[in-house]
């Protein structure tokens, strides 16, 4: 990289010179400051920024920026809790699978509870709808016919498909339930 340094326009006169080793002196980043870069892009959850920033700033310093920008309202772990679900939601994971990804993220089994619950009603869909969702995504929509033919040509068949379909959403996150309440409709 050139260490030259960078000519600049003023707006009433002539470009004058900057050197870019004295300009970033002036601009130290703050735990504050680097919290709310990261915090533009995407919602995080505290414990995400805490590890994202602790290599970078002092333990003090990072807790008084996250307490500060909690109380401001600029991050909220409720409001991650409901971003995080509402994405995993309609990408068809699954509610077990959600639940652990925010566990791994710090975010409190309460609020947890209320994100698995509200996230759905708002979005207008079910955990076993999106169950549905994922075995035509993976299966494509003859899934169900698949498994008719698997009947009628042999039994062991039909056990061998049924428990690939039910790994896959174990996978991805939903219980047996689930995948008891997606069979059980005709339509798959």
């Amino acid at each position: 990289m050139n260490s030259a340094p960078r000519k600049r326009r003023d707006e009433n006169g002539p470009r004058e010179r900057v050197d870019r080793d004295t300009a970033s002196e002036h601009a130290k980043p703050s735990p504050r400051n680097a919290a709310m870069d990261l915090l533009a892009r995407r919602e995080h959850s505290r414990l995400e920024l805490r590890r994202k920033l602790e290599r970078r700033f002092t333990a003090d310093g990072l807790d008084r920026a996250l307490e500060q920008l909690a109380e401001e309202g600029l991050q909220c772990d409720v409001r991650f809790a409901e971003s995080f679900t509402r994405e995993r939601l309609l990408k068809a994971y699954g509610p077990r699978r959600v639940r652990a990804e925010l566990q791994q993220r710090g975010v409190a089994a309460d609020v947890i509870d209320d994100a698995l619950k509200s996230v759905p009603i708002s979005e207008g869909v079910s955990w076993s709808g999106q169950a549905r969702e994922a075995l035509r995504r993976r299966f494509g929509d003859a899934g169900k016919s698949r498994i008719d033919d698997a009947e009628a040509a042999e039994g062991a068949s039909v056990a061998k498909e049924k428990a690939r379909r039910l790994r896959y959403l174990y996978q991805r996150g939903f219980s047996a339930d689930d995948y008891a309440d997606v069979v059980s409709d005709d339509e798959y």
